[in-house]
């Protein structure tokens, strides 16, 4: 069948190159394609991510023989790179250094009371937001239901 053909030269492709759009062009397959065939066949959806997986492997080989030729190159920017990512010495670090002060002092009696008269006041003044808005809902509806009231 051409699509077990295509499904197959897809998959090489995959592994060689793990980029779907790549490997699609490379195989003569629509992007549209692939991900139909992935969501209508779960085997060739298990075999797709794992010849993606080689294929992500093989791109990390590849990487990592080259910057590995480039620090024999001496190339400091590979250096750097491969001490910061392999070794702890020159991993990059962030050091943080605090002290915590615990103050557990006991408020004043004047304080006490401020924030007494704070909390009164926010509450009387919450009541009347309430109060007013009610009153304001109220007239709103008295002035709608007269047949003689206004309609923008």
């Amino acid at each position: 069948m051409k699509n077990d053909k295509q499904k197959q030269a897809l998959l090489e492709q995959l592994k060689r190159t793990p980029i779907v759009q790549i490997a699609c062009e490379k195989a003569d397959v629509s992007r549209a394609t692939f991900y139909r065939w992935k969501k209508d066949d779960a085997k060739f959806s298990k075999m797709a991510d794992e010849a993606i997986l080689e294929g992500s492997f093989l791109v990390n080989d590849m990487a990592e023989s080259q910057l590995m030729s480039a620090i024999r190159d001496k190339n400091m920017t590979a250096i750097i790179f491969w001490l910061k990512h392999h070794h702890q010495n020159y991993a990059t670090k962030v050091e943080v250094n605090a002290s915590i002060k615990n103050i557990s002092e006991e408020l004043t009696q004047e304080q006490k009371e401020i924030i007494r008269e704070a909390l009164r006041l926010a509450s009387i003044d919450s009541e009347k937001a309430e109060n007013s808005e009610t009153k304001n809902h109220v007239d709103t509806n008295a002035d709608n239901n007269r047949p003689d009231a206004d309609r923008p």
